[in-house]
């Protein structure tokens, strides 16, 4: 197809057009993040992201079932009666998560401190239930709004989040306040989020909202029961396999290696959060329409080789370049996590191109498999990083890097049978997606080159 043609084509593709919207607000928000990145970590040491991913880990797994996974349903219903009790329910859930927790951190800060093997944590613990609520709350009217295809808006509220939590943070750390000002800020992005949306809601969607009772909370409760039933369990195992982990490098490894860990993976999420998350949206706001119209295979695959185009090729090309620069970029002290950006790079360009077509489960009502996959997923990247922990050279974040890439791989088969796709129809739209991928691994190994005659040279 000629070039001007196949232009013409995407432009015209109301898909392509959605995921260029959230594109666009993402990269917006991701250069305000990355812009003062290389301040936050001259402001903030290794130890003190060590606290941070300690505490975002604990964050995620239990945010993900907070709303005990009816926010994922709200794009679901053809009425939004019905949608909105789901939202009022999630909302709901949520809240009632944040108080059980925190009595608990409440009434015994230091053990729960002591269990999580960061005593440092203690005197900020009562920022956890917070922070869960908050990203509950930002996850169930996310997805109201993709339910409403309201991309402009998710557009513009990750720049407001980005700018929040990054202003945050630098104040804080300026005012030597750590590492309390790496927490309010990661906080602080779910919260301007909802602040956000609250705002679009209440102007919006009033007349919709206002049809929100008991009744009919019960009633969505009881009609999207499958949720709670197989998918919080499904979603906390996902989340545990790739956040228990990390909590285990920080309680297991010497030193500063999980603050080196959560830099690396800011890097290596960067495609994910510019383009990933994007395309998961927009691809969950169609499929239950491509499902009953019998293409969903064949949209998946044509997601799915996007994916490869748009993404695998960044990641590659960070892969090889990060080694060199980031400790340039970052500061000397954070030469190691250059390191394990090469190392995570396969297992996330991976999981990239699974992420967001992976709500096909959901969508097709296969939550058992969906529970079934993230319960291996858990056990087998857990008993990963602690067989590396106990054999010499403690490679445990390499353990969990290779761990990451099995699991998600085996994900990805699990779609592709459950979509029925055609096995030829993705190959063959994998290889129009080759000479992307190349030029920005040519482009990756030019850059590397440069930069060691630059060394060798100096």
């Amino acid at each position: 197809m000629p070039l001007r043609q196949y232009l013409a084509r995407l432009g015209h593709s109301s898909f392509v057009r959605a995921v260029g919207v959230l594109v666009g607000g993402t990269a917006f928000g991701h250069a305000i993040t990355a812009a003062t990145m290389p301040i936050v970590t001259r402001l903030y040491s290794p130890a003190d992201f060590s606290v941070l991913v300690v505490f975002s880990s604990v964050m995620a797994i239990i945010a993900v079932g907070a709303c005990l996974r009816f926010d994922i349903a709200v794009p679901l219903p053809v009425e939004d009666r019905e949608a909105a009790n789901l939202l009022a329910l999630s909302l709901s859930c949520a809240a009632a998560v944040c108080v059980l927790l925190g009595l608990i951190v409440v009434a015994a800060p230091g053990p729960v401190a002591n269990a999580l093997r960061q005593p440092a944590l203690e005197p900020y613990l009562w920022l956890l239930p917070v922070g869960i609520f908050l990203a509950g709350a930002y996850s169930a009217l996310q997805f109201w709004f993709v339910r409403q295809r309201q991309f402009a808006t998710l557009a513009r509220t990750r720049i407001v989040q980005s700018a929040a939590a990054s202003g945050v943070q630098i104040a804080w750390g300026l005012a030597g306040v750590s590492p309390f000002g790496l927490l309010l800020g990661h906080v602080v992005n779910s919260g301007a989020a909802c602040l956000g949306f609250g705002r679009r809601l209440a102007a919006d969607d009033r007349r919709v909202l206002a049809a929100v009772s008991l009744a009919g909370m019960r009633s969505a409760a009881v009609k999207y029961s499958h949720f709670p039933k197989y998918s919080t369990i499904e979603a906390l195992c996902n989340s545990a396999s790739i956040q228990l982990p990390v909590l285990l490098i920080a309680a297991l490894a010497a030193g500063s290696e999980a603050g080196h860990l959560m830099l690396a993976l800011y890097v290596v999420q960067a495609p994910i959060a510019l383009i990933g998350g994007a395309v998961a949206q927009v691809y969950l706001a169609r499929a239950p329409e491509e499902l009953r119209s019998g293409t969903l295979g064949s949209f998946t695959a044509s997601v799915i080789a996007g994916l490869v185009r748009s993404g695998v090729g960044p990641l590659a090309f960070a892969g090889i370049v990060s080694p060199l620069l980031i400790a340039p970029v970052f500061g000397a002290e954070w030469e190691r996590a250059g390191v394990l950006v090469s190392w995570l790079t396969p297992w996330f360009a991976v999981h990239f191109i699974t992420a967001p077509v992976s709500m096909a489960l959901h969508v097709t009502g296969q939550q058992r498999m969906a529970l079934w996959l993230q319960v291996a997923g858990l056990v087998g990247r857990v008993a990963a990083v602690v067989l590396a922990a106990a054999l010499p050279g403690h490679h445990v974040s390499e353990a969990y890097a290779l761990s990451g890439l099995v699991f998600y791989t085996a994900y990805l088969f699990v779609v592709f049978r459950v979509v029925r796709a055609d096995v030829r129809e993705i190959g063959h739209k994998l290889r129009r997606s080759l000479p992307a991928c190349a030029a920005w691994i040519g482009a990756g190994a030019t850059v590397a080159a440069v930069v060691l005659v630059i060394k060798v040279l100096a």
